[in-house]
């Protein structure tokens, strides 16, 4: 055996051991007005690893121009030094024109994750929508399997199928592990879930996590409604310190993205912030 075999031999077992860490990402719908180019500028001069890139109505590549723009917008970043791990779509049928260009585009870029776009509850037929929802997905991930991309499905409270975690395990039941699992919210799981709740929503999607996202929160009072009011990291509800030991046991190392959803005067320092907050937890 070689030299170089046998070290390499040697240290396979050890990195079988260590996992990457998950990329830190910035959600790009939170930097609007910038061009490709500066999209991934300002992503690298803020620390971040990466970008969740918009492919949607009003995002930073539009669904119907995906197959022209997105190549154009990923060798932008890029260029910058910046991976794009995650695309975040609308998509939420297969018989969206925009669906295949997509999938196919970011799968031939390398782009190994989407999130998938969101459905409502509409009436009492709560069954009838989560079967309805599970054909939908059905179609999405036997694109995604196609061309080689993953998708997540985003935990996303209030009316949204999805939103406590277990109606996602009944639609994604049965289908390959490989092409779909859970974009999980700790902040929108503990919405859903409260203290142990959200834990137990995390315990059902660790073995099908694909991406992660992070924002915080805090109910507040006003007008005699309860309401979530969104904060930087660290100064709400969510339980960090247990999530990341939960991410941690899961050996997680996909993509975690960071949503700005709170008023900030500079929304670029509450980023860098934030992402300072990250850092220390990875």
């Amino acid at each position: 055996m070689q030299r170089r075999e046998f070290l390499y031999a040697a240290a396979a077992p050890l990195a079988a051991q260590t996992p990457a860490k998950p990329a830190l990402c910035v959600f790009s719908k939170h930097l609007p007005d910038l061009g490709y180019d500066d999209l991934g500028r300002v992503v690298k001069d803020l620390g971040f690893d990466g970008v969740d890139l918009t492919v949607r109505p009003a995002g930073h590549v539009l669904p119907e121009r995906a197959a022209e723009d997105l190549p154009r917008a990923i060798e932008a970043i890029r260029a910058r030094g910046v991976s794009v791990p995650m695309i975040t779509t609308g998509l939420v049928t297969a018989s969206d024109p925009a669906a295949r260009p997509t999938l196919s585009t970011a799968a031939r870029l390398r782009v190994p994750f989407y999130k998938l776009g969101y459905w409502r509850y509409k009436g009492a037929d709560v069954e009838g929508m989560v079967v309805s929802v599970r054909k939908a997905v059905e179609g999405l991930v036997a694109i995604g399997k196609e061309h080689g991309i993953e998708a997540g499905f985003h935990n996303h409270s209030g009316d949204y199928v999805g939103s406590p975690v277990w109606d996602t395990r009944s639609i994604i039941d049965g289908m390959e592990p490989r092409w779909i699992g859970y974009y999980f919210d700790p902040c929108h799981a503990t919405v859903e879930g409260g203290a142990a709740g959200w834990q137990l929503a995390f315990r059902i999607a660790a073995s099908r996590l694909k991406m992660v996202a992070v924002k915080d929160f805090y109910w507040e009072k006003t007008g005699g409604r309860w309401r979530m009011k969104m904060c930087p990291l660290g100064e709400g509800m969510v339980d960090w310190a247990r999530f990341f030991q939960l991410l941690r046991e899961a050996r997680f190392a996909g993509p975690i993205s960071l949503h700005l959803e709170y008023p900030a005067k500079d929304e670029r320092e509450a980023m860098s912030r934030d992402l300072a907050f990250l850092r220390k937890l990875v």
